[in-house]
């Protein structure tokens, strides 16, 4: 008979579950090529790049419409000396006719401003070139001057209107106001010139401020705009034209991908050209026609 063999190692405890779950280290991946990692970069980037904003649902229509038809305090009480009208047209159809009332007494300048702009060739045949969730914009006139004194004005009574409303002017939809301010253009850079055998310093304005004519209209609570342009009146018809400009599908703003970022970063021309066509209809929104209401 052969001697029987024991098994003397000691058994191994089985271990008492543990709430938290074990982290198992992944196999480390593959290195791709310099081709193969702009390829994928690209691959990513590119639904993000081409893709198209999302329509509202039924529930942000509704809410939106409920506030359209309720505007905000301070631009409800404001009284109207004045009434401009915009026809509009999408994708070269009649979209329909957008009525201002426009606050003279409030905002003198502004009011001005737009009007001067609706009765001559100023807003006509141009276009609606920024959708964003809280208000529609319209491009202005890009050869009108931009006369520093008159800016100044338009700024000064938009501070002036802001604090008259407790800090809160485009608080709903239906607001109308003139773009006087850009908050994300860059203060400007000291530029060390030579002028007549002597040094000086220079300042240089980095991108273009706004020549106080492009406009907005607010489709809900937009408090951005409180820092960038002065109300100048509010839609009193038409609410339902202004929804369907803010209903057209436009180019997404790509801006915080990371493939965007670097090309930014690194200077790359189209980076800033696509940056421009972030949040722009795809169809042609144009004024065809505008004026003054008796």
């Amino acid at each position: 008979m052969s001697p029987q063999i024991l098994n003397t190692a000691k058994p191994t405890p089985t271990p008492p579950p543990s709430s938290s779950p074990r982290h198992h280290a992944s196999p480390p991946s593959p290195k791709l090529s310099r081709r193969a990692a702009a390829a994928a970069i690209a691959i990513a980037a590119a639904p993000a790049l081409l893709s198209v904003s999302p329509a509202s649902s039924k529930a942000e229509e509704a809410v939106d419409a409920a506030a359209a038809a309720a505007p905000g305090p301070c631009v409800a009480e404001l009284p109207v000396t004045a009434k401009a009208f915009l026809d509009v047209s999408i994708g070269g159809e009649p979209a329909g006719r957008i009525t201002v009332g426009l606050f003279g007494d409030a905002a003198p300048a502004g009011a001005s401003r737009f009007l001067s702009l609706v009765t001559g060739v100023g807003y006509r045949r141009k276009e609606f070139v920024k959708i964003v969730p809280g208000y529609v914009q319209h491009a202005g006139v890009v050869s009108y001057p931009a006369v520093p004194a008159a800016t100044d004005r338009l700024a000064a009574e938009a501070d002036a209107l802001l604090a008259r409303c407790g800090g809160v002017v485009h608080g709903a939809a239906g607001a109308v106001s003139i773009v006087v301010r850009d908050p994300s253009l860059p203060p400007p850079k000291p530029k060390l010139v030579a002028r007549g055998g002597k040094l000086e310093v220079e300042e240089e304005q980095v991108g273009v401020a706004p020549n106080g004519t492009e406009f907005v209209i607010t489709t809900k609570e937009a408090p951005e705009l409180d820092a960038s342009a002065v109300l100048v009146g509010r839609v009193l018809d038409g609410m339902d034209v202004v929804e369907k400009i803010a209903a057209v599908p436009t180019v997404k703003d790509n801006a915080g991908s990371p493939y965007f970022r670097v090309a930014k970063l690194i200077g790359d021309k189209r980076a800033v050209v696509a940056e421009r066509g972030f949040n722009r209809p795809y169809t042609k929104i144009l004024v065809t026609n505008c004026g003054v209401l008796n």
